[in-house]
Formats: structure tokens, sequence, C-alpha cells
């Protein structure tokens, strides 16, 4: 298939060597629009030829990326920038199209992006290396931090613009360079994050696209020996078997997993407002969001008012397709995660759950295609339930009470995940303990918006390891290099 058949993605294709093309053999697959269901484009299926052209381009490339100067590197991160934003009325349609992510999210979700550009120009800047006085006159000792070498990055479909741009902004920024593999029902927005910066000047090879199938992909990129770091956005499972494969090589890599945050309403939390964010918060992008609150213990004195404002917030949200103006939920992004919402809840209810909101298709809505689930709220969750196990990754909120500060502490580390987490107290004691008493890598105390360039972004246990953005997100894509020097 030639690239005037590309539908949505005419433009574009795999990117190679500063070139936009074809996969080699012609393959392609099909992109789906969520709230159709129909076609709206295909994609090229890379194969073996593909990936060791890619791999070749960024090899090359970073033998002179890495000696150009950080002024120029940032300036060129600062176009990327610039350019991301004067088209971000475009590329949110695209995301919108793709995801079906409400037209206002994903314009906020390119200006993330942009921002990441924006703070990782400025970290470029900022990489420094140290000395130290030798124990004896004639002895100089130096640490330099030197780039890791071509970067394999992997992204999800979630948030199609900000997980690539986190990745390829401080792998660029430090020096490397990259091949970046988005997620299949989502490329369009990585593509036009790669062209802005072909248009912002990178170099040819220094930003490599391929797309195709995930697993053999992953495998071809992670075991080549060119590849010296690994980033994956994803599931934990998939996390589990690209370490798999990067120990076979000893490579370094940073993952950002899974996660299942629990929010904790403490019993002198501004219950009203706790309820409002958290019901807002829980539904955007349709509650497929890493981070997002997705397990809800609220102390017994407060519970049946949080329910009761949570699930009348829930109600009150407009679901539609993400194109549609004023649409506050869109569908969800594919078929599967639709059917694996439906089973939590038929778990949840089976074991004595209160179905309070939603837990069918929205009414009101044209025909009956679309991946549409109104927003759900599920009151008196017991701990066996899988949805208080298992991330939903879907607009579905589990509800429980708890009767004491141990108690909510058990629950919230009571998963083997540990991304985000969130509490609401008026408490400045209550806050401090549980915010340091809880397993997660991020922590929001009476609020939800947590996530920021400048901050790191990342979670312990099965939820990953090493940070993306802020001042520490750029330290894994640099090696540390001791000199000593004795003067003669």
């Amino acid at each position: 298939m030639k690239r005037d058949d590309f539908g949505l993605y005419r433009p574009y294709g795999l990117h190679i060597a500063g070139q936009w093309r074809p996969a080699q053999d012609g393959a392609v697959r099909e992109v789906i629009d969520p709230a159709s269901e129909e076609v709206i484009g295909w994609i090229p299926a890379a194969g073996a030829a593909d990936l060791d052209a890619a791999l070749a381009a960024a090899q090359a490339a970073f033998q002179a990326w890495r000696r150009t100067s950080p002024w120029e590197r940032a300036a060129l991160l600062r176009r990327t920038a610039q350019l991301v934003r004067e088209r971000t009325p475009a590329i949110a349609e695209l995301m919108s199209a793709e995801t079906g992510k409400p037209l206002l999210q994903a314009r906020g979700e390119l200006s993330d992006a942009a921002d990441q550009f924006d703070w990782y120009a400025g970290e470029t800047q900022r990489i420094y290396g140290h000395t130290m006085e030798a124990r004896v006159p004639d002895v100089r000792m130096q640490v330099r931090m030197e780039p890791v070498g071509v970067v394999a990055a992997f992204s999800a479909w979630n948030f199609p613009a900000l997980l690539p741009a986190r990745k390829i902004a401080a792998a660029l920024g430090a020096g490397c360079a990259v091949v970046v593999k988005p997620a299949s029902e989502a490329a369009g927005c990585c593509m036009a994050l790669v062209q802005a910066l072909q248009d912002a000047g990178a170099p040819a090879g220094l930003v490599n696209l391929v797309t195709g199938d995930s697993s053999f992909i992953s495998e071809h990129l992670v075991r080549s020996p060119i590849v010296a770091k690994i980033s994956l956005t994803g599931s934990t499972g998939v996390g589990r078997r690209l370490l798999a494969l990067a120990a076979e090589g000893v490579k370094r890599v940073s993952m950002e997993l899974g996660g299942h945050a629990p929010v904790l309403v403490f019993e002198d939390a501004d219950v009203e407002h706790a309820a409002e964010q958290c019901a807002r918060f829980k539904y955007r992008n349709c509650g497929q969001v890493c981070a997002s609150p997705s397990r809800f213990y609220v102390h017994r004195s407060l519970y049946a008012r949080f329910c009761e404002r949570f699930a009348a917030v829930a109600g009150s949200l407009r679901v539609g397709p993400g194109l549609a103006e004023g649409t506050e939920v869109g569908p969800m992004a594919n078929r599967r995660g639709l059917a694996n919402a439906h089973r939590l809840i038929d778990d949840a209810l089976a074991q004595g759950a209160r179905l309070i909101a939603g837990g069918r298709r929205p009414e009101g809505l044209p025909g009956d295609k679309g991946y549409y689930l109104a927003p759900t709220v599920l009151a008196d969750v017991p701990p066996s339930a899988r949805i208080m196990r298992e991330e939903p990754f879907g607009p579905v909120a589990p509800l429980a009470p708890f009767d004491g500060f141990d108690e909510a502490i058990a629950l919230a580390n009571s998963t083997p995940y540990g991304l985000a987490s969130y509490l609401f107290s008026r408490s400045l004691k209550t806050a401090t303990m549980a915010s340091e008493a809880i397993e997660a890598g991020m922590v929001g105390v009476n609020d939800l918006a947590i996530a920021s360039a400048e901050m790191p972004f990342g979670g312990v246990k099965e939820s990953g390891m090493g940070r993306e953005g802020g001042a520490l997100g750029i330290r894994d894509y640099l090696e540390a290099k001791y000199i000593r020097t004795r003067l003669l």
C-alpha cells in the first residue's frame, strides 16, 4: 500500500532517516474510530528490514548529535515546542478521531506535550558533571555525564502525544537518538510530533518512527546491539516481557507501568469538594489514565454524602463523540477495554456491590456504534471484587467505606501497584502521615492534578522504575563517566 492510500495518515508512514515512507513489503494495519467503529486509516506494519534501517539511521545520527552543543540541542527542542503549539488545533482533531478523547482534553494534552520540549530545552543546558579534589596534588578527578546512546521508546495510546514527548524530549536533550514506536491505535499524534521535530531542524535519523506489530517490533529493537536503553509506558505485563528481553543484553530501562490509584477521604475532609473533584478527574479521558483515581475509600462518617455527590456528578457528565462540541466523556478507545469494564462491573455486582450510576450504554446517542459506557459508580464494593485488585482503565469508580487511619493505609497499599495516590484531609498531621505511609511514587494531597513537566512522574512496586519529567527525567538517558588524570 502506498502513502496515498493511508487514509487519515496520508502525509505520514514510517519515518526513517528523515523520510516518510511505507513499509518495504507494503504491509499495513487498520485504525478504528472508537466513536463510530469505522476504519479511519491505515498505518504501515514495519518488517525486519524497516527496523534495521531505522536502527542504522539512529546509530549514525547519534554519533554527530552527541557532539552537538547543548545550546543547539536546546534550540531544537524550543522550536519544536513552538510548532506543536501552533499546530495544536489540527493535531487535536487527529487525536480525537483516533482515541475518542474530547477536543478540549486533546488540546490540553498537546499543551502538556509542548511543555515537555520546553522543559527539556532548559534541562539540556543544565547537565552537570562534577570534579573532586584528589588526595595527591598531581591528580585530577572528574565525572562527565554522557548520552547513553540509541533509545528504543515505546508509548501507549491513552496519551498519544504527551507520552512520546516525555521520552523524545528527554532523550534528545541528553544527546541520544531515538527509535519510537507509538501504539497502533493512535500513532498519528506521534507522527505529528516527529514532523514538528523535522520541521524544527532535527538531523535526519535522529528521531525514527516505526509502527506495526508491538511484540515483533519490541523484541527486534530490544535485542538489537544498537539499542542502549529502553523506555516504556505500558502495562505491567508488557513491562515484564521487555525487562526479560533487556536483561539478555544488560540494557538500561525506565518503565511507567500500570497503576490502581487509591483515594483516601478522611473524616475531616471537605466531602463535597472531594467528591466533586474525584468524580470529574475519574472520568477524564474516559478513565483511561494510568494515574487516574481508581479506588475510593471514604471515612464511614462521610461515606453516604460522598456517594450521593459522586454519583450526581457522574450522571451529569455529557457523553458523546470526542469531536462533538460540549463532550466531556468520549468513548473508550477499543472494544477490549469496554468488554473488560463490563466484566468488572458484573463481578462487583455479583459480590454485593450496588450500582448507583451508569453501568450501561448512555442514552441519547445515535445508533448502536461506538465503545461507549456511561460514567459508572459502584458503592459498597468488597475488597474481594476484581475491580479493587485490577486496574479498571475505564469509566468505572468503585467506592467503599473505612473506619480508621490504619485501615485506610492498609487498603491503599493492598495492591502490587504504586504509581499515584490521593488523599483529602484538612489536618496537616493526617495528610503528612498518610502521604508518607502510602506506597506510591506520587501523592496528591487535596489535589488530583499532579502531573507537570517540571516534576518527576513514575511509580514503585509493579508500577515501574525510573522517572519521567522534572530534573530527574533526563538522568535515565545519561551515563556517568569517571576520568582520573595524573599530571606528568
